[in-house]
């Protein structure tokens, strides 16, 4: 098949649809995006509320409960038990298709009929403040996670237990404020670590132990900054900055910061990767233009796909564990197969289209709130062969009748939902997360705006007089409310105001670490300034031959192109208006040590 050249119909600017991809939506039997990859994924992310927590009423009993949906949200909400309880039945909602009228708006109407979860959490156990969660024990304020135990204030930690402050960590234990990280142990403020253990303020080390400061290190102990010591010389050297206060941890993060800038960084992050790009992307095969990806195979623009694995999945937001023929979902995962244009599909579903909060059924199409179901269109009971007759009509007619949302874009078969049915507004979701936009632009470009909450904290505790030191914190402190440093001027979801929980003060106690000044918000967005964008950069390799070329980095050996620059050229999640060191994968191989 030949590529072919469309005008994104949200933004007006030209994409290319390739052969691959082609081949890829004749696989799944749609037809090709009228909106961009950057447009699909906007759109797509304003239905993910990553880390929200609200109180509101269950619409059921009336109680109190914590939701990820707000009390002005549009759908209703059920709490989490009586959702999956046989209390009520999302069938009683079905409705029968009305050919004079859009299918979607239909489909809308529906949903906001059927009750949706609270929260979308699988067995669960003592882990009431979580949110896409899978398997939690024991957890705090943990979001986005899989098999996660003892952790707090956390998001994409997937197998993992006795972590605080981390983001998009696998099988690792007793980490705090840290990204990116895999098979880790006792590793803190790092990032892109990988087999290592106790290690401090250390980028890109695998195989690694007892390290400080250092960049780019293989299979090295007791590393200060990149230089070997004795083990004795090394424990000093890391004593000196006195972690346990806040100075001294203050002073480690400057000097650090300063000596990550010398040094290459690979053009894409991630290990053990074949035929990929993207960024934070590891272990996979054929992966392209994604972002925070494991273990899959031949996907293309996808993201937070961190519980392995996907095969063979186009635009696929959140989750993995084992999801196969994806096509425009979000929130979906867990045994999926065959899954298009769907929010919160999960547990072994397969065969399932523009359908919204369904689990472990098949062959729906324009559902929403059902378990264990087969051949249902907007809720009502079909036969098989009623039903696969009514799908290729209702595709017809999406065509012939297409939705338009209030801002003029057209919805024929083939288009995820128009973000004016998400249940969150815009400054909600992960989209204002990584395409910040202002309360005005939000507007005109048709998406919603919700005010944030007034928060009636009274501090006791000012940010300044916050203990400095840790080894004198007493027990009482968890009594105390914190004022947060940034004091809700940070454009960050600030709440102003915080406090620690007796867990949380214990694991400070244990590892050593001041107290936090932050609130868990502004913390989890200052620990995300580690993590590059989802825009990806044509980029030549910044090796000049004897050095980089911007004469900060000395290469440690000569590479096979000698003294004269490197000629490749990449895509990497790199600005290069930063001012970054980035070395194609072949270059940066030779400097690592």
């Amino acid at each position: 098949m030949n590529q072919e050249t469309k005008v994104c119909q949200n933004c007006k600017q030209d994409f290319i649809i390739d052969s691959e991809d082609l081949n890829f939506y004749q696989k799944m039997q749609v037809p090709p995006p009228t909106f961009c990859p950057l447009c699909r994924l906007q759109r797509r992310w304003a239905f993910r509320n990553e880390r929200g927590l609200y109180k509101r009423k269950c619409d059921f009993s009336g109680k109190e409960i914590f939701s990820m949906y707000a009390p002005d949200s549009p759908v209703k909400v059920y709490e989490r038990d009586i959702w999956l309880s046989d209390k009520w039945d999302p069938m009683d909602f079905g409705m029968e298709i009305d050919w004079s009228r859009p299918f979607l708006a239909q489909f809308h109407e529906l949903m906001l009929q059927v009750p949706f979860k609270s929260n979308n959490v699988i067995r669960g156990v003592n882990s009431d403040y979580a949110n896409n969660a899978t398997n939690p024990k024991n957890s705090y304020l943990i979001f986005n996670t899989t098999e996660s135990e003892d952790s707090m204030y956390s998001n994409g930690i997937d197998f993992s237990r006795d972590c605080v402050n981390v983001s998009h960590v696998l099988k690792s234990e007793t980490c705090h404020q840290s990204f990116w990280l895999t098979s880790c142990y006792r590793t803190h403020y790092s990032s892109q670590c990988v087999d290592s253990s106790d290690l401090w303020f250390c980028r890109d080390c695998q195989g690694c132990m007892s390290c400080f400061g250092s960049v780019n290190l293989r299979n090295k102990n007791y590393y200060f900054f990149n230089q070997p010591y004795s083990k004795e010389d090394y424990q000093q050297k890391v004593d000196e900055y006195k972690l346990h206060t806040r100075e001294g941890m203050e002073r480690a993060t400057t000097e650090v910061n300063n000596f990550w800038k010398k040094f290459p960084n690979k053009n894409i992050q991630g290990v053990k990767n074949l035929n990929s790009t993207g960024s934070y992307v590891s272990n996979s095969r054929n992966v392209k233009d994604s972002f925070l990806i494991r273990e899959s195979e031949n996907c293309r623009y996808c993201q937070y796909v961190q519980d392995p694995s996907a095969k063979d999945c186009y635009d696929y937001s959140g989750w993995g564990g084992g999801a196969e023929m994806v096509c425009e979902a979000i929130a979906s995962g867990s045994g999926i197969q065959n899954i298009k244009f769907c929010f919160l599909a999960q547990e072994s579903s397969h065969d399932i289209t523009y359908s919204m909060v369904c689990e472990g059924s098949e062959n729906l199409f324009g559902c929403a709130g059902l378990r264990k179901k087969s051949y249902c269109i907007l809720n009502k009971q079909y036969s098989k062969e009623e039903y696969l007759v009514l799908i290729e009509k209702i595709k017809r007619h999406m065509d012939e009748m297409p939705y338009v949302d209030k801002m003029g874009r057209i919805y024929k078969y083939g288009e995820f939902f128009p973000v004016e049915f998400s249940p969150w507004a815009y400054n909600e979701t992960i989209a204002q997360e990584y395409i910040p936009l202002q309360k005005e632009e939000i507007e005109a470009m048709g998406f919603g705006w919700r005010d944030p909450d007034t928060k009636d904290y009274h501090p006791t505790l000012s940010a300044e007089n916050i203990p400095n030191d840790i080894k004198v914190v007493e027990d009482s402190i968890i009594n105390e409310v914190f004022e947060c440093a940034h004091k809700g001027e940070c454009n960050q979801g600030c709440t102003k105001a915080f406090r620690v929980i007796q867990n949380e003060l214990q694991f400070y106690k244990k590892i050593g670490v001041p107290l936090p000044t932050l609130c868990p918000a502004c913390r989890t967005m200052e620990r995300l300034k580690m993590r590059l964008g989802i825009k990806l950069y044509d980029m030549q390799c910044m090796c000049g031959g004897e050095n980089s070329k911007n004469k900060e980095y000395k290469n440690q050996v000569v590479h096979p192109h000698g003294p004269t620059a490197c000629g490749e050229v990449f895509k990497t999640g790199y600005n290069p208006e930063k001012g970054d060191i980035v070395y194609c994968e072949k270059c940066y191989q030779q400097e690592v040590d």
